[in-house]
């Protein structure tokens, strides 16, 4: 996907790089590989170097881009469940689903709203919530929200970048996109141990009550 990336950074000084932006945020709610997140963060600093594209409007398209990819995701759940293709049945795509399960069974919203950081575990939030039956009314709402907490994070990534290269556009984006990867990993991890430690206590409890018995 580096050849969609590259594809949207040269067309950084022509208008269409707006349509692109929501293009690809739209995409990566449903299908992770798309690069979205480093591409705003590299517009942003672009854009806080130049001038173009404007950092505001790059905020505001990706964080209605990333709702609606979110949406759909919620839709597709709804419509085919989980486990349908033979995708869905793989090892690490069971494990997120069976995660966002249990997590919306105690923390829906909070699950919702963190969930839009990590790419494999969003889509496993949103199409987990869609075939549960969460409430449509309820989800919207949660989607945007996730969407102007994760824009506006990039952004923040993307202008901290540019403001320190200021002089070199290009390097404050490259700098912006490692900040962004780094941090995203660091997300996953931090989530992964939570999830274990969650596990291991709900495991010891269980070992534990037979004996107080």
């Amino acid at each position: 996907m580096e050849a969609v990336q590259d594809f949207v950074l040269a067309t950084i000084a022509s208008p269409i790089v707006y349509l692109l932006l929501f293009a690809l945020v739209v995409i990566d709610g449903f299908f992770p590989p798309v690069p979205s997140e480093t591409v705003v963060v590299a517009a942003a600093a672009i854009g806080v170097s130049t001038g173009h594209p404007n950092p505001l409007l790059v905020g505001l398209i990706a964080a209605v881009g990333a709702a609606v990819g979110d949406t759909i995701a919620f839709m597709i759940g709804r419509s085919i469940g989980t486990d349908r293709f033979a995708w869905m049945r793989r090892r690490r795509v069971v494990r997120a689903v069976d995660w966002a399960r249990r997590g919306l069974d105690r923390r829906a919203t909070l699950l919702i709203l963190t969930a839009r950081y990590v790419p494999v575990g969003r889509i496993a939030v949103n199409m987990t919530a869609g075939a549960t039956r969460f409430p449509v009314r309820r989800f919207v709402p949660l989607a945007l929200l996730a969407g102007v907490c994760w824009s506006a994070y990039s952004i923040g990534i993307g202008l901290l970048a540019g403001s320190w290269a200021h002089e070199h556009p290009l390097i404050g984006a490259g700098v912006g996109i490692v900040i962004a990867i780094a941090l995203g990993l660091l997300v996953e991890v931090v989530t992964s141990l939570v999830s274990r430690w969650r596990k291991r206590r709900a495991s010891e409890r269980v070992i534990v009550a037979p004996a107080l018995e």
